[in-house]
């Protein structure tokens, strides 16, 4: 399991929110709170950004360290400057490997992926049945091997007919309904980018939903909303309800919707 951080609002450094809290996502990733199925995020980790410049791609930076033994990141974090950032810490599930096509985010167009969760025996259940649903130009689009991956390029798939929030529903129930037999387990707490926007969602087909958490307007980050899988700091902080699809439109207003 994973540990996942965005951020959208007023410009900022990258380190006032990735490094410099009290339970950074850097902390996070060798002494979470709130992991339940493993004890360190080390197998890798990377950020995401948006140029103020709408035309631009998003910008990443992954590496398969861990996070707290890259010691380019911190000046990276001092001189980068966004309005939107998406990161998070790896926890890889076991049998799939550590290597650079894994590490999240996933970017494609304006839009960067990060999920948190697992489909249980992945190689072994699910990823033909996914692979089999993807759409030609989805397929091509993977890189790796994860389950996070193929989760990517289903809602992608359904992108090209329906809008994201329909297709992230779209996909939560497709995955769901395949886990159904045999039965296997289907985590899925997600973040989605795309420019001025933030859609996330925290679901599972059993009683373990992985965790987030929201905040607006926080001491020291006005006019902004962070997304974590763990406070970051002391403050008002609101769970993410299970079973949910939260967004955060551009004027950072927050909804969140029952699936």
């Amino acid at each position: 399991m994973c540990r996942l951080l965005a951020y959208l609002g007023r410009p900022l450094q990258l380190d006032h929110v990735l490094l410099e809290p009290e339970h950074s996502l850097v902390v996070q990733s060798y002494q979470p709170r709130k992991m339940q199925e493993a004890l360190l995020n080390a197998d890798g980790f990377g950020v995401g950004w948006y140029d103020t410049d709408a035309e631009r791609l998003p910008y990443r930076y992954r590496h398969t360290y861990p996070i707290w033994n890259d010691i380019n990141l911190s000046d990276l974090a001092r001189y980068v400057q966004s309005q939107q950032m998406l990161a998070y810490v790896r926890s890889a599930t076991p049998g799939l490997p550590v290597d650079l096509g894994n590490c999240q985010p996933f970017a494609h167009e304006q839009r960067l992926f990060c999920h948190n969760g697992y489909i249980e025996n992945f190689r072994h259940t699910l990823r033909r049945p996914l692979h089999d649903l993807l759409s030609a130009s989805a397929e091509q689009w993977i890189q790796g091997v994860t389950d996070s991956e193929y989760l990517s390029a289903l809602i992608l798939t359904y992108l090209e007919t329906v809008p994201l929030v329909a297709a992230l529903t779209q996909a939560l129930q497709t995955v769901t309904k395949l886990a159904q037999n045999p039965f296997c387990k289907f985590a899925a707490t997600l973040v989605i980018s795309e420019r001025d926007r933030l859609v996330a969602c925290r679901y599972a087909n059993f009683d373990n939903y992985p965790t987030l958490y929201w905040i607006k307007n926080a001491p020291g980050y006005p006019d902004s909303v962070i997304l974590a899988s763990e406070p970051l700091f002391p403050g008002s902080w609101h769970p993410c309800t299970p079973r949910s699809i939260l967004t955060v439109e551009a004027d950072l207003d927050v909804q969140s919707t029952p699936l």
